[in-house]
């Protein structure tokens, strides 16, 4: 099996962790890995204004709402963060369901943009005692980041080439991460993610390809 390839130091295990990465690398798969091996993980869904992909399940992968929903929500600070992705659909984190989590004492994931790890970088002061620690999930290639994108299928070619303009920026904010995993193989990257937490990796399910359900 390959292994996870990290980059910078390993921080102190945390409660929460921040995942984010260019889009098609994998993000939502490595997140499903951790969930399925370790159900005392909670793992945030975001709310989203783009419409649902075949397979995708209402509250299970994302919350999908309509732009008057997600408009409430940011007018009555119900969002941890959000940004308008790929320049098309918005994304947000529900602030309630994090907040919950950690006061819970539960290990928490959050799975999101590199437009929303900013700003929930910037936001952590509003939740007391809570430190996180930022990921970067990385490709192994550009090659095979296109591979994966093209090879699930569910973009028009005028928005892959969208996306790919907008993954080379994210790519470029790497350094902006305290840890980076190079996503070659699910299992090994989650288990990496899951070293980052309180808890301990361990064999267990199994898991899909690294192109299906990302952001």
């Amino acid at each position: 099996m390959a292994e996870a390839v990290v980059t910078g130091e390993h921080p102190a295990p945390t409660r929460l962790v921040v995942l984010a990465g260019p889009t098609a690398v994998g993000k939502g798969t490595v997140a499903a890995a951790v969930r399925a091996d370790h159900p005392d993980v909670w793992l945030s869904v975001s709310a989203t204004t783009r419409p649902p992909r075949p397979g995708e399940v209402d509250g299970v992968h994302y919350r999908f709402v309509s732009d008057e929903e997600f408009d409430r929500m940011i007018a009555e600070d119900e969002l941890l963060e959000w940004a308008t992705v790929h320049k098309v659909a918005r994304y947000g984190t529900p602030r309630k369901p994090v907040e919950e989590a950690l006061a819970a004492g539960r290990p928490a994931l959050l799975e999101i943009d590199l437009q929303g790890a900013r700003k929930v970088r910037e936001s952590l002061d509003r939740i007391p005692g809570v430190e996180a620690v930022f990921v970067f999930l990385a490709p192994p290639s550009w090659e095979e980041l296109v591979r994966r994108l093209v090879g699930r299928g569910t973009e028009t070619e005028a928005e892959r080439e969208r996306r790919l303009e907008t993954a080379k920026v994210e790519l470029a904010a790497e350094a902006e991460f305290d840890v980076t995993i190079v996503n070659r193989e699910v299992r090994a990257a989650a288990d990496e993610l899951v070293a980052l937490m309180t808890l301990g990796a361990r064999d267990g399910a199994s898991t899909p390809d690294p192109q299906t359900s990302e952001a």
